[in-house]
């Protein structure tokens, strides 16, 4: 099997993976899975659709993440991987699209508007 590549995105996170047969390894800029998503929760984020599917062990995946911040980058992992698989695999893709894995999430931060303190937020109106 040759280099299977994907990209994910979440906020301002942009996540680009390069997937390998191999024996389970997740590389993120170089350094382990653990090391860079202490958060075991993270990490759970990051490998649900390998567990998925159940080929946690079957795939050496090395990963340039850029942006963001760790929920953002977790996320954007998590839908490049999927995207990566389905890659591989196109039978897979209506069991990771029925999690919502292949769903890439839109929701991006709003400017702030000059003349308000926050996006939407007004300062106090004073009739006198």
């Amino acid at each position: 099997m040759e280099v299977v590549n994907a990209l994910g995105r979440r906020k301002a996170a942009v996540a680009r993976v390069f997937v390998t047969e191999g024996n389970g390894t997740i590389t993120i800029n170089k350094r382990d899975l653990a090391v860079y998503f202490p958060s075991s929760i993270l990490q759970f984020i990051v490998k649900q659709p390998l567990n998925k599917l159940g080929v946690a062990e079957k795939y050496d995946i090395k990963v340039n993440l850029d942006g963001g911040g760790y929920k953002g980058q977790a996320e954007a992992l998590r839908l490049a991987i999927a995207r990566a698989l389905v890659k591989i695999n196109p039978e897979d893709k209506t069991v990771l699209k029925a999690e919502g894995f292949m769903t890439r999430d839109a929701r991006e931060v709003e400017r702030k508007k000059p003349g308000q303190p926050k996006a939407r937020k007004h300062f106090q109106f004073s009739k006198r």
